[in-house]
């Protein structure tokens, strides 16, 4: 009965986040002038920084909601999501007009939201399909091996895929000890996160500049030294609080010999290679043919990939046995949460991309003119922490592509004259999404799928208060180490 009234109100509030969305629409087709669907883009040297604080608002919400108001939260945060995009949207109304601030909305969820949201699901559902069975002990070595393994893997299937196949088994096989979200908290950090550097495939950013001429294996060769540096700490660190922890609970009952390590539902890892083929072919494959919807342009090739993601995820839904899913604990909840979170953030981030596109002009010039010595020279340690900061704030690849495009935009440059400045970027953009539950989606879905299983995770403020415990040192560290001479100060 419970779980049937939890259900209803779920669905309830997914037709009032729907009627919502639905609302907007017309309102913005309503004040549409005729024959004004071609408009000009937003003119962010002319906004103030009032216009940033539905966004500001939001991310309240998100970080205060669960630990003020949890019950009203968990059962209302898509119309309280909602209720601050739209008013980001009646702020741009009023400042640029309906047709630009339609304009807008379509650029935002279209060519921006539409895409990354496809790639999570099709990388959930799938990922969700691969079954590991057995008994796993949750021994500080069999915790460093998976989440060395995840860390490995997030550059190969990308972060979302490493963290939706291995946070189940993980969290199964340490749910009988006493303490264990340090274990979920550091899980997000090297697999939702760093482990994911080392390729276009592994997050999101890097994919944007593999999209703008960056070669595939740069940041491999770039970078990889400082992601071994930052991975290793890491799970040197985690080993030694995971055996204080070990250490001070009762030891684990003996079963007697467990059952042996399957994995199960194999169909899903072909799907998963599947997944890489497209966005790999969809970024070759340039037919010159694009789509346009009030000003954005859709290329065919975007339109191709996002409709084969949906095509992989059907087929793994029809594919994978209904018990592999339910044995996994898979539920639609953790991705209908990051969907409505980030369609929300995506809309009400418009007016903030706006002004920081405006660079010297704009109400966030003196963020911008930070990153550029009075010589001209790119300060690359500046690079690195305004782009990692915003990005664990702000959505991380369009954070990426505004420091990318600031620091020139041409990648042959970038690549070999101004590679510090590339590293910077990509390093900061990276590594610094651990910070928050809302700087790389996954962090959200693995810290939702850990409360469904009855892991007590910190709060927003608390998660980021450890992970920043942990993580900035780490920071400071790779700015002054002289083994990692790719920062220096300008």
């Amino acid at each position: 009965m419970a779980r049937s009234k939890q259900r209803k109100i779920s669905l309830a509030a997914d037709s009032s986040f729907a009627r919502c969305g639905s609302a907007l629409a017309v309102v913005c087709l309503t004040l549409l002038p005729q024959n004004a669907f071609a408009a000009a883009g937003l003119d962010g040297a002319a906004m103030r920084w009032p216009y940033a604080l539905p966004f500001a608002g939001l991310l309240l919400s998100i970080a205060l909601g669960p630990l003020l108001l949890p019950k009203i939260w968990h059962h209302h945060y898509g119309k309280i999501t909602a209720g601050w995009s739209l008013l980001a949207l009646a702020a741009l109304v009023a400042f640029a007009g309906s047709a630009a601030t339609l304009a807008a909305l379509v650029h935002a969820m279209l060519a921006e939201y539409l895409g990354f949201i496809v790639l999570l699901f099709a990388l959930y559902v799938v990922a969700g399909g691969i079954l590991i069975t057995g008994d796993i002990k949750a021994t500080p070595a069999t915790n460093v091996g998976i989440l060395a393994l995840g860390t490995v893997g997030a550059s190969i299937v990308g972060t979302t895929g490493a963290a939706m196949i291995l946070i189940r088994p993980l969290i199964r096989a340490n749910r009988p000890r006493r303490h264990n979200a340090h274990v979920v908290i550091f899980f997000i950090i090297l697999v939702a996160n760093v482990g994911g550097a080392l390729s276009p495939l592994g997050d999101p950013p890097l994919f944007v500049g593999f999209l703008h001429g960056v070669d595939f294996f740069w940041t491999t060769r770039t970078i990889w030294l400082q992601t071994a540096i930052v991975a290793g700490l890491l799970l040197a660190i985690f080993a030694v609080i995971d055996v204080w922890r070990f250490r001070s609970e009762p030891p684990p009952a003996d079963t007697g010999r467990g059952e042996p390590l399957r994995i199960r539902g194999l169909v899903n890892l072909v799907l998963i290679a599947a997944i890489v083929a497209s966005l790999l072919a969809s970024a070759m494959w340039k037919p010159g043919i694009a789509f346009d919807i009030f000003g954005t342009k859709l290329e065919l090739e975007d339109v191709a990939r996002n409709l084969a993601l949906l095509a992989i995820a059907a087929l793994s839904v029809w594919l994978t046995p209904d018990e592999h899913r339910q044995a996994n604990g898979f539920t639609w909840e953790p991705i209908r949460e990051v969907a409505k979170l980030f369609a929300g953030i995506f809309v009400a981030i418009i007016p903030v991309i706006a002004m920081l596109n405006a660079g010297h002009h704009g109400a966030f010039a003196w963020l911008l003119s930070a990153v550029t010595a009075p010589d001209g020279a790119p300060r690359e340690v500046v690079y690195f922490w305004f782009t990692g900061l915003m990005s664990a704030f702000l959505d991380n690849a369009p954070t990426y592509l505004l420091f990318f495009e600031l620091a020139g935009g041409n990648p042959q440059v970038l690549m070999h004259q101004l590679s510090g400045t590339l590293a910077s970027i990509s390093m900061g953009a990276v590594y610094m999404g651990a910070l928050t539950y809302i700087g790389n989606a996954p962090n959200f879905m693995v810290s939702s799928i850990a409360r469904e299983n009855g892991i007590e995770m910190p709060s927003f403020f608390g998660y980021f208060l450890r992970a920043g415990a942990v993580l900035i040192p780490l920071f400071l560290l790779l700015t002054l180490l002289p083994i990692a001479p790719i920062l220096h100060w300008h």
